[in-house]
């Protein structure tokens, strides 16, 4: 891209002209511009028609998810372990397919304490089951390996079904998490239905 010279000062005509000429050609760019953000809109709009139905649809429901908490993997693939937080969507790509999240509770160990952004792919993304809609939820019978928020955190752990909330009556599951031995033992935690979600395939922990 071509850059303007800063003008000398000078007097007459000479520096109107300059003036009218720096003006055309900002006119000019600014329709360019134009143009172009139109083209890319309708390139975009006709790549979203081109796709699959069922891939339109899957990007309907991410787009649907904003405003909505959220299961999100915010570590990389080559991380040693998964990392799984609470976070709330803050918008969707449709083009690039990326998630915009926010994790307003972040632990105190994170640098500055405040709340963090993420861009995440649609890969790194579980929508939990509606709170006030329990046939949203998956029915995880016992012994089934699942991702659950630990009681008191936002931070999401595989544990182990022992009771679904069909048989307890109630809208909590009864998980034992890895790892959360006491003298010796797991213990068996009660968390609501709309915290838990399927083990993604490969965790890491």
């Amino acid at each position: 891209m071509q850059c303007f010279q800063p003008a000398v000062e000078s007097t007459g005509s000479s520096a109107s002209i300059w003036a009218s000429s720096t003006t055309t050609k900002e006119n000019s760019l600014s329709l360019l511009e134009g143009s172009d953000q139109k083209r890319k809109r309708m390139k975009n709009e006709s790549d979203i028609s081109r796709l699959s139905p069922s891939m339109r649809n899957q990007l309907e429901a991410c787009a649907s998810l904003k405003g909505e908490q959220v299961a999100a993997r915010v570590t990389g693939n080559n991380a040693e372990k998964d990392e799984w937080f609470v976070v709330k969507v803050m918008q969707f790509d449709r083009e690039t397919k990326e998630f915009e999240v926010l994790d307003e509770e972040p632990g105190d160990d994170e640098e500055g304490g405040g709340q963090r952004k993420y861009k995440l792919p649609m890969s790194c993304i579980i929508p939990f089951p509606k709170k006030n809609d329990p046939s949203s939820a998956p029915d995880f019978p016992p012994g089934r390996h699942v991702l659950a928020v630990y009681p008191g955190t936002t931070a999401l752990y595989k544990a182990t079904v022992v009771s679904p909330p069909r048989k307890r009556k109630t809208d909590e599951y009864l998980l034992e998490f890895d790892d959360d031995e006491e003298d010796g033992a797991l213990p068996q935690r009660a968390v609501p239905f709309y915290n838990v979600v399927p083990l993604p395939d490969g965790h890491r922990q």
